[in-house]
């Protein structure tokens, strides 16, 4: 994503909103055609039984799709207020909240150890993404014109780590749980990936016909596919096929394996990028690199505690026999 807004000129930018509603698109385009195999080509049928027939159960995934809506604002309002560095630390606290809500509304337990990995994965992390921006320092500084207030950035960062933890774990809930207790078929994750992308799309299009409206930007001004290069839809096509493994990642595991594999993902990338675009790696990767993974392994691995050896003390075999005692009481008496 860096790549393609770094290797155009400002002019050239395609806007990030549109770019958002044409990966939403794609989601939705590739939901069907999982849903059109998952089905044997039944996709309409299933459209109508879990849309058109089922509106009420359609409509609980329009919850997420809202909260994810809030999340992405409220990160523009936080940017705009914080510094990248404040940024990055405090938006990793994500994946602690993300556990925190899965052990309020789905009951889930996790150990000392693992609250333990998933604090250091959250500040590897930071330290990596961190790490990676010190090293553009030089190219790009932050603008400081704009005032910026810490307690408004901090808010809008708080409720945006909230509302994206609520929204995955309801999103994992609702994918897990429902139909539970019906006689009818349960919904299919392509499915509902299909109603979060439609409800996300209509979301989408009401705050750019908002924005249209107020016109608060300049980039409204510009054609819907204005700077929408190779490299920005083998973004869109990237995006789109993310999502729908994401989808599948809450399906079969959870939002909290889901956090721990993005984590590994930040490493990964950062040392494609190295390989591709030459991108330098620093003592400050490494060393949450080494963090990050070191708390997946044991998170997943609890360390076994070693057992007590009870010390064991040689019982004598018949060590108080009658015959004995007969045979020491001769002895002792006199001849």
């Amino acid at each position: 994503g860096r790549y393609t807004r770094s290797s155009v000129p400002t002019e050239e930018l395609y806007v990030v909103s549109n770019l958002i509603l044409i990966t939403e698109v794609g989601k939705l385009l590739l939901s069907c055609v999982f849903e059109y195999f998952a089905t044997n080509g039944e996709v309409m049928d299933s459209i109508q039984r879990n849309v058109i027939d089922r509106p009420y159960d359609a409509l609980k995934i329009a919850i997420p799709a809202l909260l994810y809506f809030v999340q992405n604002s409220l990160l523009y309002v936080a940017l705009s207020n914080l510094t990248a560095p404040v940024f990055q630390v405090t938006y990793q606290a994500k994946l602690v909240t993300t556990a925190i809500v899965s052990v309020i509304m789905l009951n889930r337990k996790y150990t000392f150890q693992q609250w333990v990995c998933l604090v250091v994965l959250s500040i590897g992390v930071a330290i990596v993404v961190l790490g990676e921006q010190g090293g553009n320092s030089s190219s790009s500084k932050e603008s400081t014109k704009t005032p910026q207030s810490l307690m408004v950035g901090l808010t809008s960062v708080t409720i945006a780590c909230l509302s994206s933890a609520l929204a995955g774990v309801y999103f994992e809930k609702v994918v897990k749980t429902s139909s539970a207790g019906e006689k009818q078929k349960p919904v299919s994750v392509w499915m509902r990936n299909m109603q979060l992308a439609f409800f996300t799309i209509v979301i989408a299009l009401l705050r750019q016909a908002y924005l249209s409206a107020v016109k608060t930007s300049q980039e409204e001004s510009k054609p819907f596919f204005h700077g929408f290069t190779t490299w920005a839809w083998i973004l869109v096509f990237l995006q789109a096929g993310g999502g729908l493994l994401v989808a599948a990642i809450i399906k079969y595991a959870d939002n909290v394996l889901k956090g721990l594999a993005t984590g590994v993902s930040v490493c990964f990338a950062t040392a494609v990028s190295t390989v591709l675009f030459g991108t330098p790696l620093s003592s400050q990767f490494s060393l949450g690199a080494a963090m990050i993974l070191v708390s997946v392994y044991f998170f997943s691995n609890p360390v076994s505690k070693k057992e007590k050896k009870t010390s064991s003390v040689p019982v004598a075999s018949n060590p108080a026999s009658p015959e004995r005692d007969a045979e020491m009481t001769k002895t002792l008496l006199p001849k």
